[in-house]
């Protein structure tokens, strides 16, 4: 079954495990705002549901791999914004928050878009926007590392997370 715009998903791991479903979660500062993109430790737990926004939206809604899109929480905002996907250095590492912005491709907005890639028979979600034809990002895959805190963050990294996407 396709991912389609106009529907609400839980992504969660594929492999047992390996943690539970995306959420918000504060930085390893302890801010809340902005809000980090995490995982829940419980792997019973989906998390919250995300909605995908296409750069180029497709006449049936669709999402087709490789296509750069935002993905956003559904019925959460932060800094009382919408909580974006964004990519954002932090102590040397590429971390994925939710300060980024919905729509507007471009170079501005070169770190708020993300893909989904087949990755073996399930999927990967990537950061390589091709949104903005004079930018040179530095692509990676969205992975997850398990912090001093406990935390399961998410950050870019050679190690994917493999995902599935389940309705809300």
């Amino acid at each position: 079954m396709p991912l389609v715009t106009c529907r609400t998903y839980y992504i969660v791991p594929v492999v047992s495990g390996s943690g539970g479903g995306v959420k918000l979660a504060p930085t390893a500062l302890n801010q809340t705002c902005p809000l980090d993109v995490a995982q829940e430790n419980n792997e019973q737990l989906d998390g919250s549901p995300q909605t995908f926004l296409l750069a180029i939206p497709s006449r049936d809604g669709v999402i087709r791999q490789s296509s750069d899109l935002n993905i956003i929480f559904s019925n959460e905002t932060t800094c009382g914004m919408p909580a974006v996907w964004r990519v954002e250095d932090s102590n040397g590492q590429r971390v994925v928050t939710s300060n980024g912005t919905v729509g507007n491709p471009g170079a501005e907005t070169i770190s708020n878009w993300f893909k989904i890639e087949k990755y073996d028979n399930d999927y990967k979600i990537v950061f390589c926007p091709s949104v903005c034809k004079a930018c040179s990002p530095t692509c990676g895959e969205v992975g997850s590392t398990i912090a001093k805190n406990g935390r399961r963050s998410l950050l870019l990294s050679n190690n994917p997370l493999k995902v599935k996407f389940k309705k809300a």
